[in-house]
């Protein structure tokens, strides 16, 4: 499954912003656009590093689809970043 949406949320001691909830899937319009550029240069990495271009692209969509489920949060001197990707 790709990931459809993440959720932002940045807090500093002085502002607590609400929710951003930003839908991932308007990404797939620029990426299948891009799709024969990035196909290319996924086949020429592939082929400069010794590895089969298959293999690569079953890497990269493996990446891709374990998305879901990630949830990051950063924390530095009283300012908080938490990204979900559901």
């Amino acid at each position: 499954m790709t990931p459809s949406i993440a959720i932002v949320r940045i807090e500093t001691p002085h502002w607590r912003s609400i929710p951003l909830w930003i839908p991932l899937f308007l990404l797939w319009i620029p990426v299948i656009l891009l799709s024969p550029i990035i196909l290319l240069v996924i086949i020429g990495l592939s082929i400069a590093g010794k590895v089969s271009p298959w293999h690569a692209l079953s890497v990269v969509w493996g990446i891709v689809c374990s998305l879901p489920g990630t949830h990051v949060r950063v924390a530095t001197e009283g300012t908080k970043v938490q990204v979900r990707i559901l």
